[in-house]
């Protein structure tokens, strides 16, 4: 089978995260910011495609050039056998971004790439310059950093994070991949109870779940590739088939709790769609009345972060309480995800570690508190 050179891309600072998915799936890398590489064939698309958590999309590279003048990207664009990719009827929407290159004004990029495509294929399939872009999409993505020129296929269509699973949102929920990436920080594996005790949607417990239960997270959703006329249409069948195949009983108990009772009726009927909501003990509860009789595991939490003043005091209460009620249960490693630079004071305890990380366009910090292993019974 045809080998191609792949790459993953992903929010900033989980770079390490989909690295070592890849690794994990048998995979050799080289990772850059924002992007993993690796080889593989069609069967290889759709592993990653299916299984990578914490992953955006997977991407095809087509061709690595220096570009310096719109002539050479014209060029070098053109020189592609674009025919054995596209279809005469291909709709091929071109994403352009510059940076740090003489190349600077994107829609100029796109345009020029767009025209070199719709050049070289009216003259490879005959036509009189029309295209009718009528067909499958094949979304193109043209990329220029420091001069170098990268030109890709996505064949994963809309981002990874979109499982299929998610129908409501509450208030501002973590996106799956980001929920996922956060967990693949952390030792989890299933083996250990895991807590949420401020679920929000519910999107923290059912990644969980489905990372204790090896469930593929891509099992219920179609990707790009599965319009290209070229890609072998079994692979994907047969990969969802396997994938189902090594799903897997859970071992631990997963507790997810909220002070508001609507927003738990939203995670529960998320985790239903997920397949799991058997595998996760929904319970409203507010975190000041937090108790269990859990130990060794993992607590890990999205709490409100209030960007205005008002929400600010509130969620330092928060915090406090916090403090108050987990500090105490040091059989478990805790995770906090949080905008708030007071948060170590609020909840009165400096964390072990902490990382720095965008969820969006906005800086938060992943505090680790690690379990104290003094305290293992």
């Amino acid at each position: 089978m045809k080998e191609y050179q792949l790459y993953a891309t992903m929010g900033a600072g989980f770079e390490s995260v989909v690295a070592k998915e890849l690794n994990n799936l048998g995979y050799q890398t080289q990772t850059e910011n924002g992007r993993v590489f690796f080889k593989g064939t069609q069967a290889d698309i759709v592993k990653t495609n299916l299984w990578l958590r914490s992953a955006d999309r997977i991407k095809i590279l087509l061709k690595e050039f220096k570009a310096l003048d719109f002539d050479t990207l014209y060029n070098e664009v053109y020189d592609y056998d674009w025919a054995e990719l596209l279809p005469v009827d291909a709709k091929f929407p071109v994403q352009g971004r510059a940076v740090k290159s003489k190349l600077h004004s994107e829609p100029d990029v796109q345009s020029i790439v767009k025209k070199a495509i719709v050049d070289k294929m009216t003259s490879e399939y005959h036509r009189r310059g029309f295209l009718p872009e009528s067909g499958n999409e094949y979304p193109l993505d043209v990329h220029i950093y420091k001069n170098k020129a990268r030109i890709s296929l996505d064949t994963t269509g809309a981002s990874l994070f979109k499982r299929g699973y998610r129908i409501e949102h509450g208030g501002a929920p973590l996106k799956e991949n980001f929920a996922a990436g956060l967990l693949l920080l952390t030792p989890y594996n299933g083996t250990h109870p895991l807590i949420d005790p401020m679920t929000g949607s519910g999107t923290l417990a059912i990644e969980a779940a489905l990372i204790a239960k090896n469930v593929a997270p891509g099992t219920w959703r179609k990707f790009a590739f599965d319009g290209f006329d070229w890609f072998d249409p079994q692979l994907h069948k047969d990969a969802v088939e396997e994938a189902k195949s090594q799903v897997k009983e859970l071992e631990a108990p997963i507790w997810a709790s909220d002070i508001d009772q609507s927003i738990l009726e939203v995670a529960k009927l998320n985790a239903h769609n997920a397949g799991v909501l058997q595998d996760i003990r929904f319970k409203q509860v507010a975190v000041k009345d937090f108790a269990t009789d859990l130990e060794n595991g993992i607590i890990i939490a999205n709490p409100p972060y209030g960007k205005r003043l008002k929400d600010r005091k509130s969620a330092e209460v928060l915090y406090k309480q916090m403090g108050e009620v987990f500090k105490p249960l040091s059989s478990f490693s805790q995770y906090y995800l949080t905008a708030d630079p007071n948060f170590e004071k609020c909840f009165g305890k400096k964390a072990t570690k902490k990382r720095k990380l965008f969820n969006g366009n906005l800086r938060v910090d992943f505090y680790q508190y690690w379990a104290d292993k003094n305290d293992h019974k």
